[in-house]
């Protein structure tokens, strides 16, 4: 006997109302036991985003104490986090390869300016703003939810090492807020929000082919300028061809007496 699943008591909004939602645009503070429970939904295919009830959520703002670092490759190294949730979340730190890496244009050797992972021979650390990140250092990260062989991961933006204990205190009590008047209840939008964001929509549409337009029409311009100024360059040189040529002629006949 097959066992039928209620319906979630929420809507799935199309992305183009996404832009309203409290939570798509913003650094949502969340448990790494949450993040592990984010979804997908079949019919979205909006990189890296994933959902919490209806909310579509693309960036985490997480606080976790370091209980793992891994030198994954030259490519990779991850940190993992443990906030105590019942789940852990892998960092991924994305280093410079050394062929494109310059100490004078870039600040760190990965894609976080404040982050460098050292390593070679018998040493490697990750430091954060010059301070090696030991095990059992709590701090804060933001990233971009991917995955890896069906676990979440975030793809590190952001970092600091949390120095006071009042920090910590102040974002748990920041994530139990928001998940007690946001993420806990569905996402609704009203007619008129919907509405507003039609209308928002067809105007930045309409923006974008009165822009291309006046694009199109610049170029037309400019390669009509272009063709006017080959072609009076080309009249100038027949003229002044012509002009040395009838001077050739009467040098060369002068010549003659």
């Amino acid at each position: 006997m097959s066992t039928q699943h209620p319906a979630p008591k929420y809507r799935l909004y199309p992305a183009w109302c996404f832009q309203a939602s409290p939570t798509y645009n913003d650094w949502v503070r969340m448990t790494a036991a949450d993040v592990q429970l984010l979804r997908k939904e079949p019919e979205f295919t909006i990189p890296h985003t994933y959902y919490y009830l209806n909310h579509p959520i693309r960036y985490i703002y997480l606080v976790g104490v370091v209980v793992a670092i891994d030198d994954i490759n030259l490519r990779y190294t991850t940190l993992t986090l443990d906030d105590g949730s019942g789940a852990t979340l892998e960092v991924k730190i994305k280093r410079l390869l050394p062929e494109i890496y310059n100490p004078v244009d870039n600040p760190s050797n990965t894609e976080v300016d404040n982050v460098n992972v050292l390593s070679g021979l018998g040493r490697f650390d990750v430091t954060v703003d010059d301070q090696i990140v030991d095990i059992g250092k709590t701090i804060k990260v933001k990233g971009m939810i991917s995955e890896f062989r069906g676990f979440k991961q975030l793809e590190l933006k952001r970092i600091w090492i949390v120095s006071a204990t009042n920090e910590e205190v102040k974002f748990w009590e920041a994530l139990a807020t928001f998940k007690k008047d946001v993420l806990g209840r569905p996402w609704h939008l009203s007619k008129a929000q919907g509405e507003e964001i039609k209308k928002s929509t067809k105007n930045e549409q309409k923006k974008a082919r009165e822009h291309e337009r006046q694009k199109l029409v610049h170029e037309a311009k400019k390669k009509e300028q272009r063709k006017a100024r080959a072609e009076y360059l080309a009249q100038r040189e027949a003229k002044y061809e012509i002009r040395r040529r009838k001077e050739n002629i009467m040098m060369n006949a002068g010549a003659l007496i």
